[in-house]
């Protein structure tokens, strides 16, 4: 067995010379100098080497949640086969005892691609610590106890679209010798016994395709099998970037029995294939051609194909089937002075494209970079001054159920005061603050991604595995049990807020968290995701989706990490998984169903812009295409120069996660008319999301005295009459010994 650990606000180191940290018989010193912390340790060379010395029949154990290089098991003939087995929560290493016995077949399929040398990977020189040289004027006060000093640092995602398989496909035809570098593919996965899949003819009806797969058990034991879909699109050279596989369907059987069979219908929508144009139309086009759609044994092994023609471009700009609004270029400004990788005759721009980011910030961006030394508060001379404790009865319960663009809502919010506003937004954190005008009782909400955890009571729940491990079952149907265990233990717990699920991507293998967030792919970690969160959801806990967006990276992460990243990258990509979540609730009726749901932001900038302040990202994007309705809330809100109350709310956030007062999470300007109108939609946010959710349950919504408010009331009571008595009995004794005197 072989392990790597992951944890928030570090990464795995990309270079171990000359580090030294030593923990338990983990330490950096072991590993041979220039190599990096997913390759073996010296010391794991020697066990290795001593394990398949003396035995012909060895099983390896990869126990991390991120991939390692695993090139040595190429020259070890006796290890005959590798478990991946990522965070296993309280109870997984049970079964993968229940696995090696061979009790339980494995029928998990791999949520990244292993390669064999990772400096070959395009992010290699951009991923990691990097500080600009020239942006002096912007360093956070020496005061700050988190990052005194600091300097806005920064990242390119210079591979653009091509992030995992993609690439690896892609760069398959003619520009890499793909078996060298590729070791296991996404969506490699092996079992005890064989499966055959048989697709049936393709269908088209009313802008959705649609196919069976019959999958059948040809071996000796029972066991689960996964299908995979991939489409590959019609590409012009230096046209619109393409990668010639994409994931855009996947399913799972039950549990066969050796000779069964089991028919799957597989179905998507015509417009998902639809590629982002950023350079040309501003929008979604499916450009005319074939598109191959073939089941396969993984990324790169295809079993069966056929071919779907577009006679025609067929343009989305107007907006696909499942939008609110139309996609539009918002994020030309996050897009850097940055050569991108492209795909144009045959990866030729390669080194250019992925060679290490200069330090200096392009005068041209840097003019536009904002933090709390320079951002000024927006004003407007007519805007009007909301109407404030009005005091007219109506209370926040009257509107569970309602829509959000419901008229009644602003006869509410004018019960609302300036200083309740001010709570609600200011103190976010593991709750949601309650208003009294309204009706508004406190929610508990708790950490995630994998438990429950109330960080002031020490209650938590059952740890269940990591993230990437529900994603490597490919199991829709296990994600969603999931989330229903979550939702089970909030009632227990009497928690309504879940900060979860996680979904960012594993653009690299060194991201410290990758072990809570689903895979290198969006389409996979959404489909995931989704299931997670609207089960949760419909159980009247709103999961917090997060970090929205970008934030794939923890180094620097506090640092104004400034993310360069162009804008069909992040639409395909890096929104993805959150663009699924949000449109599948939204489908189910969002909150006014009963479907509670709420965004945490990131730390990391988009461009020059602080996530959690950024209005193309949590307006133009979120709340105008996806249809997302509810609580925005910041990431941990500690400041570090740049997190600000009233710059968040002016740009589409709501509240801001911390239970006390950092003096920038309060609002400022509350004299201000436009300020005011900001508080007052913000504090809507979170009120539709508390009131539909368990926390406003008829059942759990109690408006006299809390229990344990009764129970302090009952021992006053009781030691009050306590010490009545007690006087009366001092009193008798004092005036009968006077009386005797």
């Amino acid at each position: 067995m072989i392990s790597r650990p992951g944890a928030e606000q570090v990464d795995l180191p990309k270079n171990m010379t000359g580090l030294t940290y030593t923990e338990n018989s983990d330490s950096y010193q072991d590993f041979p100098n220039g190599r990096h912390y997913l390759e073996l340790s010296q010391s794991e060379r020697d066990m290795v080497e001593l394990v398949c010395a003396n035995f012909d029949n060895v099983v390896l154990i990869c126990n991390s949640s991120n991939t390692m290089n695993l090139s040595f098991v190429d020259d070890h003939p006796q290890i005959k086969s590798v478990v991946w087995c990522p965070g296993t929560g309280n109870n997984g290493f049970n079964s993968l005892g229940r696995i090696l016995n061979g009790t339980v077949n494995p029928s998990g399929k791999a949520a990244d691609t292993f390669i064999r040398d990772f400096t070959q990977a395009p992010y290699w020189n951009n991923f990691g610590f990097a500080v600009y040289d020239n942006m002096d004027e912007f360093r956070i006060a020496d005061s700050d106890p988190y990052v005194p000093g600091t300097r806005p640092h920064y990242v390119h995602y210079v591979e653009d679209i091509y992030v995992g398989y993609k690439y690896w496909e892609t760069a398959a035809e003619g520009f890499i010798d793909y078996d060298s570098v590729v070791q296991y593919p996404f969506g490699h996965g092996l079992s005890y016994t064989s499966f055959t899949q048989e697709m049936g003819p393709i269908s088209e009806s009313s802008g959705a395709i649609t196919f069976d797969v019959t999958v059948t058990n040809t071996g000796s034991v029972s066991g689960k099998d996964v299908v995979e879909a991939y489409y590959n699109p019609p590409y012009t050279n230096g046209g619109i970037e393409k990668a010639s596989a994409n994931l855009i369907a996947l399913d799972k059987t039950d549990m066969l029995e050796p000779g069964a069979s089991q028919v799957l219908t597989l179905t998507f929508n015509v417009e998902d294939m639809a590629s982002y144009d950023m350079s040309g139309a501003g929008g979604y086009v499916l450009e005319a051609g074939d598109y191959v759609i073939s089941i396969n044994r993984d990324s790169h092994n295809v079993i069966d194909s056929q071919s779907y023609t577009v006679a025609s471009d067929i343009d989305y700009t107007n907006g696909r089937s499942t939008d609110q609004a139309a996609p539009v270029n918002l994020f030309d400004f996050a897009r850097g002075e940055i050569e991108y990788l492209s795909r144009a005759d045959g990866f030729a721009n390669f080194a250019a494209a992925t060679a290490a980011a200069p330090s200096s910030m392009p005068e041209a961006d840097k003019a536009l970079f904002v933090n709390n030394s320079n951002y000024v508060i927006p004003t407007d001379s007519n805007a009007v001054m909301p109407t404030t404790g009005a005091r007219n009865g109506m209370t926040v319960q009257e509107l569970r159920g309602a829509d959000y663009d419901d008229e009644r809502w602003e006869t509410l919010l004018d019960n609302l005061t300036i200083s309740e506003m001010n709570n609600m937004i200011a103190l976010g954190g593991y709750q949601t603050a309650p208003a009294a005008s309204v009706g508004k009782v406190a929610t508990t909400d708790c950490d995630g991604p994998a438990a429950l955890n109330n960080n002031f009571t020490q209650v938590g729940s059952v740890g269940f595995p990591a993230g990437v491990m529900i994603a490597c079952t490919w199991n829709e149907d296990l994600a969603r049990s999931f989330g229903e265990g979550i939702a089970d233990m909030a009632e227990e717990m009497n928690v309504s807020g879940w900060y979860a699920p996680a979904m960012n991507i594993h653009r690299t293998p060194f991201g410290g968290r990758n072990f809570e967030y689903y895979s290198e792919d969006g389409l996979l970690s959404g489909r995931i995701a989704s299931q997670a969160a609207s089960a949760a959801s419909e159980r009247g806990v709103y999961p917090y989706i997060k970090h929205f967006a970008l934030n794939d990276q923890e180094t620097g992460r506090w640092e104004m990490l400034t993310t360069w990243c162009n804008e069909q990258a992040m639409r395909e990509l890096y929104f993805k998984p959150f663009e699924i979540c949000v449109k599948d609730n939204l489908s189910q009726g969002g909150a006014s169903a009963g479907h509670p749901m709420a965004v945490m932001s990131s730390y990391n900038y988009i461009g020059t812009q602080w996530a959690g302040a950024c209005s193309n990202l949590l307006n133009n994007v979120l709340r105008d295409e996806w249809g997302f309705r509810g609580n925005v809330l910041t990431d941990y809100f500690a400041n570090f120069g740049y997190m600000d109350a009233t710059r968040s709310i002016f740009n589409g956030g709501s509240s801001c996660l911390i239970n006390r007062d950092m003096v920038t999470n309060n609002v400022t300007g509350t004299d201000i008319p436009l300020t005011v109108q900001q508080m007052r939609r913000a504090a809507k946010d979170i009120l539709y999301t508390g009131v539909n959710s368990r926390g406003h349950a008829p059942e759990n919504i109690s408006t006299g005295l809390m229990s344990w408010q009764i129970i302090l009331i009952v021992v006053d009571v009781v030691l009050a009459a306590a010490v009545i008595a007690l006087e009366v009995v001092i009193f008798r004794a004092w005036k009968k010994k006077t009386v005797t005197v």
